[in-house]
């Protein structure tokens, strides 16, 4: 990566800021952590600063609370399973800047984690007054939070600029490299499979990456607005009627690149064990909820060869079986194509979860928002703030 990593900082009696990602699903009136992925994966950033002799200020969002102090969104519980996961105490701040937070900085060794930096207006609206606050609390800033690198907000951007370097953690570092590499320069034959509801979450994904693919794969609810657009039937399927026309142009910017479904799992209502059918044209009163096997083995037979493959959004509703065939077919078929495999975040994750094959795909990304955008080819503001090498 062209900027800064923790790597090449000597951290030796510092005190590092790590903006990390803890925005995890809380339950019980935001007492209990549901899943700790999140804290989990900002590990090694926290623990190589530690060893290498750093004080850790630790800094994240949760939820949105926008602006005002809301309990049931602090970081608390966060700084108990860090400690927990650490082996080591982490202090908890009662805020995120002032006086009683600096009063509380870490030493060399020791974890500061501050309190949600949302519950400031400052933070979202990238305040350099604020941005200054949080950057006197360290000597050397690194973002960590890959999730949170498409918003230019004060922790996540603005701080970059008052501190004297700025790089990026191990999981910013992955993130960018392997998002880089299948936008750039991917191994060839590349394969994008797109799914999702809305074409109009793509657009720029759908273009970007039909410049960089051999092929392009196209499943999910979006399919039938392509669908609509080519004059095919599509029942009572979810279309984006306002994006027809803009489906339309996309499938002549892609020509025989875009792949678009040949069949179709269809029912006449949308519910868990609905009864359905497989059909290649789809029914007046159904609705086509997944995609059908021939589909699948229709984009087996593209992959089947591919030496790099981006997978972002489900092929059907999957988290409705039996709607969820389609998707954890292809999750499979990602898992033994022995490609480089590249997840984006949100759906995709859990699907590749729910499939069992996690540990069979090179890199899933941690930020579904901010790998769309790096897949449309959208610089992002976090990781243009870092420190050039």
């Amino acid at each position: 990566m062209a900027k800064l990593s923790i790597k090449d900082l000597d951290l030796q009696g510092q005190r590092v800021f790590i903006r990390v990602d803890f925005n995890v699903p809380l339950a019980n009136g935001g007492k209990e952590i549901t899943s700790d992925t999140r804290i989990r994966a900002s590990l090694p950033a926290i623990r190589y600063a530690l060893d290498h002799g750093a004080g850790v200020v630790l800094a994240s969002h949760l939820g949105r609370p926008d602006g005002e102090v809301n309990p049931e969104m602090s970081l608390a519980p966060c700084a108990a399973r860090l400690a927990e996961l650490l082996g080591r105490p982490v202090k908890m701040a009662p805020d995120c800047v002032g006086s009683e937070v600096e009063a509380m900085l870490p030493a060399p060794g020791e974890v500061l984690l501050l309190e949600n930096v949302r519950f400031h207006s400052e933070e979202e609206d990238n305040d350099p007054e604020f941005s200054k606050q949080l950057a006197r609390l360290c000597d050397v800033y690194v973002n960590d939070a890959f999730g949170s690198a498409h918003r230019a907000h004060a922790s996540t951007a603005g701080i970059a600029a008052h501190v004297s370097k700025a790089a990026a953690g191990q999981l910013m570092d992955k993130e960018v490299e392997y998002l880089t590499l299948v936008t750039q320069d991917p191994p060839r034959p590349c394969v994008a499979i797109l799914g999702g509801s809305k074409v109009s979450d793509k657009i720029e994904v759908i273009r970007n990456m039909a410049k960089v693919v051999d092929k392009l794969l196209i499943g999910g609810a979006m399919a039938y607005t392509f669908m609509r657009a080519k004059g095919e039937p599509t029942g009572n399927s979810k279309v984006e009627e306002d994006k027809v026309e803009l489906a339309r142009e996309l499938l002549a910017e892609a020509g025989d690149k875009l792949v678009l479904p040949v069949d179709h799992v269809v029912a006449k209502e949308f519910k868990a064990g609905a009864s359905n059918e497989t059909v290649t044209t789809i029914p007046e009163g159904t609705m086509a909820l997944d995609i059908g096997p021939a589909t699948v083995g229709k984009f087996a037979d593209e992959l089947r060869s591919a030496k790099c493959i981006i997978w972002n959004g489900p092929m059907g509703v999957f988290e409705k079986p039996p709607f969820d065939a389609g998707t954890v077919a292809v999750a499979k078929i990602l898992a033994d194509s022995g490609a480089v495999t590249v997840v984006g975040g949100g759906d995709s994750e859990k699907a590749i979860k729910v499939a069992g094959v996690s540990s069979k795909i090179t890199h899933i990304s941690t930020g579904g928002g901010a790998s769309l955008e790096f897949l449309g080819g959208r610089v992002l503001p976090g990781v243009a703030a870092l420190t050039d090498k």
